[in-house]
């Protein structure tokens, strides 16, 4: 073999290498361009410290009252392990239908207008897939849930940002998002009470935004998880209000009134043909809900109305001293309707939101969301859950004292 065809051989070599595998180079480049939670950036801190409070993680500090668990222990012990429906379990639709009639004086047929879904993350979800075509719009007030915006992406939807105000109670307004509303808009998110502000809609103020979504015949998305804790007033669902109820997808679930988060059951209430889409995702990508996690939910639902008051009365009291404390403090704050979370301004610290939660947790270790992590509209807040005992919620207080003496000095 000559010189030559040694050469030619690693030529050819060479040439039938693969290239350098770069799995970046396959990624959808809307998951790539999608920034993490801003929340749980803040908790995967807060992991790894010690002696933190935590004011950051949206989740009740109970643990699920004993006969919701016993349920669930008895159902395993029963050998309740196989799928369910993929509409979920019938007894626990049929409840929730008939909470529907109770509660907000509105019929949904268990069969087919009620979906059973994992957790309301899920049903937020399903609810665009289902509903979205590439290049719809939807109007998202903010602040809001972080996942509402990443959400409507994932589903090929362009989510339309609209700010609402400390001045206006952080309540959406008509003239908020009219402008907003053109040819391709097909939905408005709604979320009261709301997270993070606390901010809570009065039936009143819902009449003004179903007016306008009458006018331009949207879809209203309305996230309802936090409607048993309201605090002033009794909610108002958007589906009670005149002709709402064919135009709305009231999503709720029992994480946060029943200190359930980690058994992921949520619920979804809507139009037949609408509940019916949601399903059809919802048997491709999660079949059902956990049958365990279902049955605990029946309990919670047949007997559990004396524990969520009984945790809403020590929300509530939380609340109040939280409250006072921010303002003694001067760190304005509105005071929230509903929900367990505080959102006060941080403006005249001269820091940005994420400055003031980065500083306050390495040199206080007390953990806050900043309030860009729920939109635009929250930079210059923080927020802080009181979902935690009022032991920790002073003792978080003297810590924040400490942080702006320190920033004043």
């Amino acid at each position: 073999m000559t010189n030559g065809d040694i050469g030619a051989g690693k030529k050819r070599l060479a040439m039938e290498k693969p290239a350098l595998w770069r799995p970046d180079s396959h990624l959808s480049t809307t998951v790539r361009d999608m920034p993490p939670s801003g929340i749980r950036k803040f908790f995967d801190i807060v992991v790894g410290m010690e002696d933190v409070i935590s004011l950051g993680v949206g989740e009740p500090d109970f643990p699920t009252p004993w006969h919701i668990r016993e349920a669930c222990i008895y159902s395993l012990e029963g050998g309740h392990t196989s799928y369910t429906s993929n509409k979920g379990l019938i007894e626990l639709r049929e409840i929730l239908a008939e909470s529907a009639k109770e509660d907000l004086g509105l019929d949904y047929d268990p069969e087919e207008e009620v979906l059973i879904t994992t957790g309301v993350s899920e049903a937020v979800d399903l609810a665009f897939r289902a509903t979205l075509n590439p290049g719809d719009e939807v109007i998202v007030p903010q602040p809001c849930y972080v996942a509402y915006v990443p959400d409507v992406l994932l589903a090929g939807g362009v989510p339309r940002p609209v700010a609402t105000r400390l001045s206006e109670e952080f309540k959406l307004r008509p003239e908020d998002f009219r402008d907003e509303i053109n040819d391709r808009t097909k939905a408005l998110v709604l979320s009261y009470p709301n997270n993070p502000t606390g901010a809570v809609m009065t039936r009143e103020d819902l009449e003004e935004i179903a007016d306008l979504v009458a006018e331009k015949d949207l879809l209203v998305i309305s996230d309802e998880v936090y409607d048993k804790l309201t605090y002033d007033g009794k909610h108002t669902s958007f589906a009670q209000l005149e002709g709402m109820q064919e135009r709305t997808v009231l999503l709720n679930g029992l994480s946060k009134s029943c200190a359930m988060t980690g058994w992921r059951v949520g619920y979804a209430l809507g139009d037949p043909a609408i509940v019916g889409a949601m399903t059809k995702v919802h048997q491709y990508t999660m079949l059902c809900a956990p049958t365990m996690a279902q049955v605990a939910a029946i309990e919670a639902l047949r007997r559990g109305e004396a524990e969520v008051m009984a945790m809403k009365r020590e929300y509530d009291r939380r609340r109040r001293l939280f409250i006072s404390e921010l303002e003694r403090l001067g760190l304005p704050c509105f005071e929230p309707k509903g929900a367990f979370y505080a959102f006060p301004s941080i403006v005249g610290t001269g820091l940005s939101s994420e400055e003031f939660a980065e500083q306050l947790l390495k040199e206080q270790k007390v953990a806050a969301v900043p309030g860009n992590a729920f939109g635009e509209s929250g930079e210059g807040f923080i927020r802080c859950s009181y979902a935690t005992s009022r032991e920790e919620i002073l003792e978080a207080v003297d810590r924040i004292e400490r942080f702006l003496a320190d920033l004043a000095a």
